[in-house]
């Protein structure tokens, strides 16, 4: 069992855990190493019916399940499935489940299987897009979605351990015909990542190495941009001055943009960087327009966002805000 591994999931130690398991040998190896850490786990699967295999995935895994000891829930994601976006719809449906089942059932936390070489895939996929310190930094070992906090406790090692160790103990797992299929990007890139430390000694370590860096440079600049955000942040709207996108450093002003729109708008991802950049660019002068399901107006030297379909008037918030400190003060 690798000793990263055991280092981040002490940690958890008496948690009540939720894992991922899909039948592939990431999903598979992490529900072992959890079970041999001893901890308290309970298997989520989401059976898609979109595959062949799919059936017998499922299958295995309750099989699995039941030979280590663990309890487990197999959800079926049924009903028509959308003609475009299938991947995107079928990721969100599947958190979707996982997230109900872990606030319904006072789960601490959901494990997931990201490893390493799924956190350099992403790296170079977003280095390809242009990405600034966030997409760079990658696949964070802790985040939330839906108020439930996702944990990544592979992030740190490579597929090609959880395969050794697999087959070493004659543990069984299901190959993704897609993970082959090279009209995915993130599958050319899989397939073509050698190139770089073969040709010109850029190693998948000196990649990690980079990649949590960035990492420890985007949870310092995101402390900073947190304590603006929480200054300006009014139920669910945002209203400031133009100052606070323009007296900072532009990475400070795109991150702060970023945030409240994804937080306004109740996105799962914040908007891209070009879109951040051509926002920036409109509200140096007075305008209106949408962007990450919120409308974004400024107006005389103010800025607000609020959520798409809302009124956008800056006169209106301002009062109500005079109206809350008035009534604050009166309370002191």
């Amino acid at each position: 069992m690798n000793e990263k591994f055991s280092d981040f999931i002490h940690s958890y130690s008496g948690q009540r855990l939720a894992v991922a398991v899909s039948g592939g040998v990431d999903s598979v190896c992490l529900l072992h190493w959890l079970v041999r850490s001893g901890m308290d786990v309970t298997v989520l699967h989401v059976h898609h019916h979109l595959r062949s295999a799919a059936d017998d995935e499922a299958s295995y895994v309750a099989t699995m399940c039941q030979e280590l000891g663990v309890p487990y829930h197999i959800f079926h994601w049924t009903g028509e499935k959308p003609s475009t976006g299938l991947e995107a719809a079928a990721r969100n449906a599947r958190y979707k489940f996982m997230t109900e089942f872990c606030r319904e059932n006072n789960i601490d936390a959901l494990a997931i299987a990201h490893q390493a070489d799924d956190k350099i895939e992403t790296f170079l996929m977003n280095l390809a897009r242009g990405s600034g310190v966030y997409g760079l930094s990658s696949i964070r070992s802790v985040s939330y979605r839906d108020g439930v906090k996702i944990i990544r406790p592979l992030l740190d090692v490579y597929r090609s351990e959880l395969v050794k160790y697999c087959d070493a103990n004659g543990i069984k797992y299901f190959h993704d015909e897609m993970n082959d299929d090279e009209n995915y990007t993130r599958v050319k890139i899989r397939k073509n990542r050698h190139l770089l430390s073969d040709m010109l000694g850029i190693t998948d370590d000196r990649i990690l190495l980079a990649i949590n860096n960035l990492g420890r440079a985007r949870d310092a600049l995101e402390m900073d941009v947190s304590e603006r955000v929480r200054g300006v942040l009014y139920d669910d709207y945002a209203l400031f001055p133009d100052s606070f996108l323009f007296d900072v450093p532009p990475h400070i002003g795109l991150k702060f943009l970023g945030i409240l729109i994804q937080t306004i708008g109740g996105g799962e991802y914040q908007p891209r960087l070009n879109s951040l950049n051509f926002a920036l660019s409109k509200l140096h002068d007075d305008c209106k327009f949408t962007l990450g399901h919120c409308t974004i107006r400024r107006f005389h030297g103010q800025i607000l966002i609020v959520p798409e379909g809302s009124k956008t008037s800056i006169r209106k918030k301002n009062e109500k805000l005079k109206r809350l400190k008035k009534l604050a003060q009166t309370k002191q």
